[in-house]
């Protein structure tokens, strides 16, 4: 089992300053088994750095039109079900489960502030000027913040599927984004912006890990930090050379086969 010193002394091996923004991203189940579970963990990562975020999405605000704009990646009309199960945005809505328990947990604590976009949120600690730049058709500018402040990107027992900078990375090449629509107590509301599919992201892993990524481990896990500046820019060039990096080979993605339809 493993304890806060444990994951402190990982933590350690990254090298990290106090000083970093750290955008955070975690498989709490990847390290094993933990004494004091994502609590534990939050802690450690609070006494790694000052500056903590964290996504706190809400993808079952989600509801599918009959009619959008062409090449959106959706099938409209596909959502009568999930239509009907659709819940209501607020800012306390639990962080869904997708994200993991430790993100949850970080939008439970008594410190941690939270934006307000209806399905991609992000929850955090003395991070307010990154959560207050996000609008409803720029749902990534909290990450653009973190990197003009010299944060990094942590990956804990987690691949480069979540890291969500490289979707920022995307948008500054100019790659498609997409619409969805989110339930909120005022109404349907339009929400543009919104990111690709990331589950190509891996292949960028190549580019990134012999310049600045440092790996260690925690238990089972591996765990992984990056300047996410660099980061975002060497994704962003490595986009304008090759327009069809890093998308998925999904037979059935509907937003990698949007991408190549518009060639970007």
């Amino acid at each position: 089992m493993l304890s806060y010193r444990d994951l402190i002394n990982g933590l350690k091996d990254l090298d990290i300053q106090p000083s970093w923004p750290l955008l955070v991203h975690a498989s709490l189940s990847a390290f094993g088994e933990v004494r004091g579970g994502a609590e534990t963990v939050l802690g450690a990562l609070l006494a790694t750095s000052d500056s903590l975020m964290m996504p706190a999405f809400t993808y079952r605000t989600m509801v599918i039109p009959e009619t959008g704009p062409p090449e959106n990646g959706i099938v409209y009309g596909s959502g009568e079900k999930t239509n009907r199960m659709a819940e209501f945005f607020w800012p306390t809505m639990p962080a869904d489960p997708m994200v993991g328990a430790l993100a949850e947990q970080l939008r439970l604590h008594p410190h941690s502030k939270r934006s307000n976009h209806p399905i991609l949120s992000f929850s955090g600690i003395n991070v307010e000027k990154a959560l207050e730049s996000q609008t409803l058709d720029h749902p990534l500018a909290p990450v653009g913040v973190l990197a003009q402040q010299g944060g990094w990107v942590v990956l804990l027992g987690v691949d480069h599927t979540a890291n969500t900078a490289i979707h920022l990375a995307e948008r500054a090449a100019g790659r498609r984004q997409f619409t969805r629509w989110a339930l909120t107590p005022t109404g349907i509301v339009e929400c543009t912006g919104f990111p690709g599919c990331s589950d190509g992201f891996n292949q960028v892993a190549r580019l990134v890990e012999p310049l600045f990524v440092r790996k260690a481990k925690i238990g089972a896990a591996v765990i992984q930090a990056m300047p996410l500046l660099p980061l975002i820019e060497a994704v962003t060039d490595l986009l304008e050379m090759q327009p069809g990096a890093l998308l998925c080979d999904g037979v059935d993605c509907e937003r990698c086969d949007s991408v190549r339809t518009a060639g970007q």
